[in-house]
């Protein structure tokens, strides 16, 4: 998945910058916009491509929280496990990032248990044949 994200600067004015935002298996990729206005209403001008990218990876996020609507948008926030929030919004009528991002999670989160529910499995297994 790839597409245009708000997030909320964390600085004193808590500003709404344009990201590009690329969802992987592994979590967010977001690059920043050039270009943009203080508002941040114009269309992106061009991706920066001399900053590097911030990754947001699924190991460190814990849930996908405070879903709004409100005037067109959709609010969100991310939850890292250090307790760090990080706020987002969308267009309501484009892709619904906050279910995207959600569900992405989800498939994560699962994925590792099933890996060390294996791994424990297999410990186990290798455990109980050397004692024999």
């Amino acid at each position: 998945r790839d597409g245009l994200l708000e997030k909320r600067s964390g600085g004193l004015l808590q500003i709404w910058k344009k990201k590009r935002c690329v969802l992987t298996d592994e979590g967010l990729r977001l690059r920043g916009c050039m270009g943009q206005s203080a508002a941040g209403h114009a269309p992106c001008a061009a991706w920066s491509s001399g900053s590097r990218a911030k990754e947001l990876l699924f190991e460190h996020m814990v849930t996908v929280d405070c879903v709004e609507y409100k005037r067109g948008l959709v609010y969100f926030t991310v939850v890292m496990n250090t307790g760090k929030e990080i706020d987002f919004r969308c267009p309501q009528d484009g892709t619904a990032w906050n279910a995207e991002i959600a569900l992405a999670l989800v498939r994560y989160k699962n994925l590792q248990a099933v890996q060390t529910g294996r791994k424990r499995l297999i410990s186990t297994a290798h455990l109980s044949g050397t004692e024999e």
